[in-house]
């Protein structure tokens, strides 16, 4: 799970949820945030906080490999 050269992820809330610094201050962003109870990372966008996408960070990596290459899922 890599990220750009100066790319940077920020604390959004105390419930450490990050974004990227690319993310700039607006609300419309994904965020993430690793699982305490099983290694899994959390995904939610923003705007719908309430949907939230658990998988693994292997998984995580395919998923920004594939967006990176073009690839829709």
């Amino acid at each position: 799970m890599g990220r750009e050269e100066g790319e940077t992820l920020s604390k959004t809330s105390s419930t450490n949820w990050q974004k990227s610094s690319y993310s700039q201050q607006t609300d419309n962003c994904v965020e993430l945030r690793r699982q305490r109870s099983f290694p899994a990372i959390q995904l939610r966008e923003s705007d719908d906080p309430g949907t939230v996408l658990v998988g693994t960070t292997a998984s995580l990596g395919a998923l920004l490999a594939a967006l990176k290459r073009g690839v829709l899922l």
